[in-house]
C-alpha cells in the first residue's frame, strides 16, 4: 500500500527530460513528470497493438477478474491517490472532493467489470435466426481532462478494457501526476501492454487521434478541440465518443420551497468549485420567488469553506490553473460592467497565492450577458429572472450546447413535462449533475455524441457483429 510520498516517488522519472508540477492552491513545487515526444506515443501504440489480440482472447470472466483486481488496488491506495489529487488538482479532500473521486473510481471500475452483456438473439422464428455479438474494436485512445482527472479516465478506460480493447491514454498536461499515479496502480495488476500511458500537451493528443492504429478515441474537453478531433479522425474513420462543452441550464418553477432546494442548487453549480462539465451554470427563476431563491442560495454559499484542499475543513478549492482563473474573472467583470448585481463574492484577491476565486452569486443579469452565454467553468452562478415559463424554456434551449439541464418543482409530473422540452442529453429533476454507473450519459447538440456508462457504455467501445443464418 502506498503513502502519498511513496506513490509520488514511484511515478517520478529517474532519467530523461522532466518538467515541474505545482500546487494550484499554494504554488509549491509538487514533483516532476516526463517530457515525452510523438516517438513515445508511437511506441505506446505499438505495444497496445501487439498486446491486444492476447487480451481479447481471454475469456470475458478473466478480464472481469483483472478489472476487479484493479478496483481492489485503487481501493487499497485510495488515500494516497486522494492526497495526490488534492495537491495537484486543488480539490479538497472532503465534501464531493478528492476522497469522493477516489471512492467513485472504485465503484466505476467494479460496475463495468460486472455488467453482463449477453449475446442478443434478434430473430428466431423457426425459419430465420440472427444474433448480435459485441467484439473488441482494437486499440482505444483515451484523452482526459483536468477537472476530474481520475474518475473520467476510469469512465473511459475500464469499459474499453472490459470489452477486450487495449488502451493508450493521455492525462491532461495540467494533472499529469494524478493520471500517472492512477494508471501506475491499475497497470500493476494487469498484463503488460494492456494499459499504456503517454504524457504531454496537444501534440501528444494529436498523434493519438491521427494514428491509423487507434480504432476509437474517447475525449472529454472543449467543443473546439472536439471539432479538431472529428476532422483528424477521418483517416481511418475511427469511432468517437466525445463529451464536449456544456452550459447547463436549470429552470425553477414557481411551486417550490426556495429553502428546500437551496442545497441542491448550490452543489449542482459548485461541485468541484464549478469545474464540472455537467454543472449547473445558469439558473432561471420566476419573478414570484426570485429574491427568495437568490437569498437562500447565497446564505448557504456563505457557510461553505474554501481553501487549500488538504485542509480537512474545506469543501471548495482553487481553480486548477491560471487560464481558467482568467476566464472566470473576465466573465464576472463582464457581468459587473453590465450592471448585474453581485450578491456574493466577485472580489478575488489577485495578489494572494493560488488560483482562488471566491464563491460568487450574480443576480439581475441580462440573459445575453457573456457570463450567461459562455461556459464559466468556475465558482460562479448567474441567476436570471423570468416571468413567463415559455421564455425560460426558450432561453435554456437557445445555446448551441446541450449536455445537461434540470427542472426544480414540487410537482414531479409538471417537472417532467418541462424536462421533456429541454434540449439536453440528460435532464434531472430536483437535482443536477448526479451520474450513475448504470445510467447512460451523453450530450446533445454541440456537447458531443456517443454514450457512456452501463450497458450502453460497453457497447460504445465494441464493434457490433450480426451472425445470421
Amino acid at each position: 500500500m502506498y503513502t502519498y510520498e511513496t506513490l509520488l516517488e514511484a511515478i517520478t522519472p529517474t532519467s530523461g527530460e522532466t518538467r515541474e508540477v505545482f500546487n494550484p492552491a499554494t504554488g509549491e513545487l509538487l514533483g516532476r513528470v516526463p517530457v515525452q515526444t510523438t516517438a513515445n506515443v508511437d511506441a505506446a501504440i505499438e505495444k497496445a497493438v501487439s498486446t491486444q489480440a492476447s487480451w481479447a482472447a481471454l475469456p470475458d470472466e478473466e478480464r472481469q477478474a483483472y478489472l476487479n483486481k484493479a478496483a481492489d488496488a485503487i481501493e487499497t491506495n485510495a488515500e494516497a491517490l486522494s492526497e495526490l489529487l488534492s495537491r495537484e488538482q486543488g480539490k479538497p479532500l472532503n465534501g464531493p472532493g478528492a476522497r469522493f473521486e477516489g471512492g467513485a473510481c472504485v465503484a466505476w471500475t467494479r460496475v463495468p467489470a460486472s455488467t453482463p452483456l449477453p449475446v442478443e438473439v434478434i430473430v428466431d422464428d423457426g425459419e430465420n435466426y440472427a444474433e448480435l455479438h459485441y467484439r473488441p474494436l482494437g486499440v482505444v485512445g483515451v484523452i482526459t481532462p483536468w477537472n476530474w482527472p481520475m474518475l473520467i479516465a476510469i469512465w473511459q478506460m475500464i469499459p474499453a478494457l472490459r470489452m477486450g480493447n487495449t488502451v493508450v491514454t493521455k492525462p491532461s498536461e495540467h494533472t499529469t501526476l494524478s493520471g500517472l499515479a492512477l494508471n501506475h496502480i491499475i497497470s500493476s495488476v494487469l498484463p503488460e501492454g494492456v494499459l499504456n500511458t503517454v504524457v504531454g500537451a496537444g501534440d501528444i493528443g494529436t498523434r493519438i487521434v491521427e494514428s491509423d492504429q487507434i480504432d476509437k478515441v474517447m475525449f472529454t474537453g472543449s467543443t473546439r478541440t472536439g471539432k479538431k478531433i472529428i476532422e483528424a479522425s477521418s483517416g481511418n474513420i475511427k469511432r468517437l465518443t466525445l463529451e464536449l462543452g456544456g452550459n447547463d441550464a436549470g429552470i425553477v418553477l414557481d411551486d417550490v420551497d426556495p429553502q428546500a432546494i437551496a442545497e441542491g442548487l448550490f452543489w449542482g453549480a459548485f461541485i468541484n468549485t464549478g469545474q464540472t462539465c455537467a454543472a449547473l451554470k445558469r439558473l432561471y427563476v420566476p419573478d414570484a420567488i426570485y429574491d427568495d431563491v437568490v437569498n437562500a442560495v447565497a446564505e448557504l454559499a456563505k457557510t461553505m469553506p474554501m481553501g487549500i484542499g488538504i485542509d480537512e475543513k474545506n469543501v471548495l478549492g482553487p481553480l486548477q490553473n491560471e487560464m481558467q482563473y482568467r476566464v472566470v474573472d473576465r466573465l464576472v467583470e463582464s457581468a459587473k460592467a453590465s450592471g448585474a448585481r453581485i450578491v456574493l463574492g466577485g472580489n478575488p484577491d489577485h495578489d494572494a497565492p493560488g488560483y482562488f476565486y471566491p464563491t460568487t452569486i450574480v443576480a439581475d443579469i441580462d440573459p445575453k450577458n457573456d457570463l450567461v452565454i459562455e461556459e464559466q467553468f468556475g465558482p460562479v452562478m448567474p441567476i436570471i429572472r423570468y416571468t413567463d415559463l415559455e421564455d425560460a424554456i426558450r432561453m435554456a434551449n437557445e445555446l448551441e450546447v446541450g449536455l445537461g439541464g434540470s427542472v426544480w418543482s414540487s410537482d414531479r409530473e409538471r417537472a417532467k413535462a418541462v424536462a421533456a422540452r429541454i434540449e439536453a442529453g440528460t435532464v434531472w429533476i430536483n437535482q443536477h449533475g448526479t451520474v450513475n454507473p448504470f445510467v447512460p450519459f451523453g450530450g446533445a447538440k454541440q456537447s458531443g455524441y456517443g454514450l457512456e456508462f452501463g450497458v450502453h457504455g460497453l457497447k460504445a467501445v465494441a464493434q457490433p457483429q450480426v451472425i445470421s443464418g
